[in-house]
């Protein structure tokens, strides 16, 4: 009976650890980090975190730069979100993005946190700067997706842009990879959100809603119907 007893309470202790263990998936993750930090001070302005709602069920694949790289360098076809939690921007649009995600069965969207594998460059008297290097592997992604990037602008005490001669992942990106090709990319943000932090009306989440549903569709269609900018 003593052996049962402890067969049992192995088996238990088992189960258990099995159910922690799936609990701590990418998904679960990508919901802790982001809910984490609902209404929470930002530091900036007195302004506070926009609070989300993440399912656990979520598409979300946590991914590194150059795992994006080598999928693409493997001729493969997925989506990829290049973002990060403290991006009020990429909390603007998120909800929308999972909600078209599952509306439309993609059940895997590779999640890039782009927070600290940036360049940084600055503007010193006429001069551009870099003040942090980027990854190698995000180096890598600039080249590989510069067909649907935006150029890497600053601004210049008299408030011009100023271009650095260089591509940017900025923080909302929705990539579309067909083949191992940068096919589509999309941000989700309406024109009419000037403020990250502002309401977002019906308005403004339909857009972000059929922005990324586009984009879904060509993720199914392979991107074979899907002309660039067609999103």
């Amino acid at each position: 009976m003593k052996k049962l007893g402890k067969l049992l309470l192995i088996v238990v202790l088992s189960i258990a650890l099995f159910g922690c263990a799936k609990d701590e998936s990418d998904a679960v993750k990508f919901k802790k980090e982001y809910e984490g930090l609902n209404g929470k001070e930002t530091g900036y302005k007195d302004k506070t975190y926009r609070s989300v709602s993440i399912s656990k069920k979520n598409p979300m694949k946590f991914s590194t730069a150059s795992e994006i790289v080598d999928k693409i360098e493997k001729k493969e076809t997925f989506l990829v979100f290049f973002a990060f939690k403290e991006c009020p921007w990429c909390r603007s649009v998120v909800e929308e993005l999972l909600k078209a995600a599952k509306d439309n069965k993609v059940d895997t969207i590779y999640y890039v946190d782009v927070k600290d594998i940036r360049d940084v460059k600055e503007i010193k008297g006429e001069e551009v700067i870099t003040t942090t290097e980027g990854d190698k592997d995000y180096m890598k992604l600039i080249e590989l997706l510069d067909p649907v990037l935006e150029e890497y602008t600053l601004t210049d005490e008299n408030g011009s842009e100023v271009s650095v001669l260089e591509k940017r992942i900025y923080a909302p990106n929705l990539v579309l990879i067909s083949n191992g090709k940068a096919e589509q990319l999309e941000t989700g943000i309406s024109d009419e959100l000037k403020d990250p932090y502002g309401k977002l009306t019906e308005k403004i989440k339909k857009h972000a809603y059929k922005k990324f549903e586009c984009m879904m569709k060509c993720l199914k269609e392979k991107a074979t119907v899907c002309q660039k900018n067609s999103c």
